[in-house]
C-alpha cells in the first residue's frame, strides 16, 4: 500500500482524452475512487475489519464510503478525499456539511436495522485524506467524529 502510494493518489492522465468539465469530474472521480481504495487498506491496517462498501439507503440521498469493525464497535466510515497543491488549501474535513452528517446518522440507522445490529455500539468516523502530487497522502483517522446523542447509539 506504502509502495503504491509514494507519488500520490492523483492520476491526471485517466482522464486525458475528455475536456473542460468533463476532464475535472473524470479527475475528481476518479481521485475519489483511489481514495476509497487507500482507505480501505488503511483502515484494514489499522485493525477494522471491514463488511461493507459504498452502502445505500433506500429513499436516502449519498452513502457511505465504508462499514466496518473497530473492535466490538462497528464505524460507518465517510472517506474525504481532496487534492492539495499549495497551502490555504481547503483540509478534507471541511467538506463534511451538517446536512452530510445527518444523511450519515440516517443512512448508519437504516444500515443497522437492515442487518438486524439491534444493540451493537456503533460510531461515524472520518477519513480524512490529502492528496499531494508525487507525494505520499497524508491520512487523518476521526473517531467518532460525528458525535449522535439520544438512546440510539451504544459505548
Amino acid at each position: 500500500m506504502e509502495f503504491a502510494a509514494r507519488k500520490g493518489l492523483y492520476d491526471g492522465a485517466s482522464a486525458s482524452a475528455a475536456s473542460g468539465a468533463e476532464r475535472r469530474k473524470a479527475i475528481r472521480q476518479g481521485t475519489g475512487v483511489r481514495g476509497e481504495t487507500y482507505a480501505y487498506w488503511y483502515l484494514r491496517r489499522h485493525g477494522y475489519t471491514l463488511i461493507a462498501k459504498n452502502y445505500r439507503a433506500p429513499g436516502v440521498k449519498g452513502e457511505i464510503d465504508l462499514v466496518g469493525y473497530d473492535g466490538k464497535v462497528l464505524a460507518f466510515v465517510e472517506v474525504k478525499t481532496r487534492r492539495v497543491e499549495k497551502a490555504g488549501d481547503s483540509a478534507p474535513e471541511e467538506n463534511v456539511t451538517f446536512g452530510k452528517q445527518e444523511a450519515l446518522a440516517r443512512m448508519a440507522r437504516h444500515f443497522l436495522r437492515e442487518w438486524r445490529l439491534k444493540d451493537v455500539p456503533w460510531r461515524i468516523d472520518l477519513l480524512a485524506i490529502e492528496n499531494r502530487p508525487n507525494q505520499r497522502p497524508v491520512v487523518r483517522l476521526h473517531k467518532d467524529a460525528m458525535r449522535q446523542s439520544g438512546p440510539r447509539r451504544k459505548s
